[in-house]
């Protein structure tokens, strides 16, 4: 009799272990216009890769989309994210910055500056290429429409604003030339939709503009949905490579409990099918052994090291020498307010890569720094500039 009670008390035990082993689990990846159609593929993979290791363990994948920018703003203001797959580092270095949302030394601690595969710039024209757009100076041709998104909200408008300025630089242009460069192409820009996605409905459904600039993944996508015949894709002389960092949000998987399941989720891009299924959707795979299966899909390109080129993202630098600035408060992060008539306004005297954008706003501890001739302050929907003396 004791024996049986034993064994009924130790199944009881097991039976409410597996109770709580079977507790759900729900992740949220905030992520950017573009990666749509990558991740409802990458989340089915994973899905499947969780139930083989965790069969007692049920997990639920939340995606949201939108401008890259956008959605970092959106995390910092409460957006519980439990990890963030974002077009570029400065987007998750906000993270950093405003509630110490991941730590600063996020970027470590995933291979490849945790950007598990990277893309390049291209344009898509019209079919037959009406207008000869070729390279970077036909954009700037007089008539030419030239669709990007906003580089205040989207990681891809800024790096078409680096490539564009790059282009300069590594045909013998000093920082002036490139300043005006960048400045006539923007003015090319008829709308500046808040992300990639937008600026493909743009230029696709609604038929505005001589050319999109957008990313390669991107203009696959666009040939599944609207068709081969309907356009035709340019790869410029130069390209920024784009590299889009991925991190856990750390105070958010702490309050859920949900590291280990955020952790793995980031992990398996790494993965050889991760690595895959990057390639199916036109990302330029981190594995060589699958990259070297796709060099069909992918042309050679000559890339545009951003921190070759610029430096990093965050370093304060000095033009022509000098002593570094004094900032107030947390090293600053940077993010691009709506371009304004008349062009880019001068790089500031000192800049990482965070400062090369137009009329950049600043955020630091207290929200605000001297931009130029203006006070920028970030709010969740808009920005505000106040005269400074």
């Amino acid at each position: 009799m004791k024996n049986i009670l034993s064994a009924s008390l130790l199944a009881a035990g097991l039976a409410l272990a597996g109770a709580v082993q079977a507790a759900p689990v729900t992740l949220l990846n905030v992520s950017y216009d573009v990666m749509r159609d990558f991740y409802k593929d990458y989340n089915a993979a994973f899905q499947k890769h969780w139930d083989a290791e965790h069969p007692n363990d049920k997990l639920t994948l939340q995606m949201s989309f939108g401008g890259s920018s956008k959605q970092a703003r959106s995390v910092i203001d409460g957006l519980p994210a439990d990890v963030i797959t974002m077009n570029m580092a400065t987007d998750i270095n906000a993270l950093a910055d405003n509630g110490k949302l991941v730590p600063d030394n996020w970027v470590t601690r995933l291979p490849n500056n945790s950007a598990p595969f990277t893309s390049a710039t291209v344009f898509i024209v019209r079919k037959g290429n009406p207008k000869a757009l070729k390279d970077w100076p036909d954009l700037l041709k007089d008539g030419v429409q030239v669709i990007v998104p906003n580089p205040k909200t989207s990681g891809n408008g800024r790096y078409t604003y680096l490539s564009a300025w790059g282009y300069v630089l590594k045909n013998g242009g000093d920082e002036e030339k490139a300043k005006a460069f960048v400045g006539k192409l923007f003015k090319q820009a008829p709308v500046l939709d808040t992300g990639g996605r937008a600026a493909t409905t743009t230029f696709m459904t609604n038929q505005i503009g001589d050319v999109l600039v957008t990313f390669e993944n991107e203009a696959e996508m666009i040939a599944r949905e609207f068709g081969r015949d309907q356009f035709e894709v340019i790869y410029p002389s130069v390209s920024a490579e784009a590299e889009p960092p991925v991190s856990v949000v750390d105070k958010v998987v702490e309050k859920k409990g949900t590291r280990a399941a955020a952790e793995d989720y980031l992990k398996y891009l790494w993965s050889p099918q991760g690595q895959e299924i990057a390639a199916n959707n036109y990302l330029r795979p981190r594995d060589p052994n699958v990259l070297a299966k796709y060099t069909d899909r992918f042309p050679k390109v000559d890339f545009l090291s951003v921190e070759k080129t610029f430096g990093d993202w965050r370093t304060p630098r000095p033009r022509g020498g000098g002593a570094r600035p004094r900032w107030r408060g947390a090293p600053p992060h940077i993010i691009p307010p709506p371009p304004r008539r008349g062009g880019p306004p001068p790089l500031p005297h000192w800049f990482g890569v965070e400062s090369l954008f137009r009329g950049m706003t600043v955020i630091t501890t207290s929200g605000l720094l001297s931009a130029g001739r203006c006070l920028y302050s970030l709010l969740p929907s808009s920005f505000a500039c106040m005269r400074t003396p």
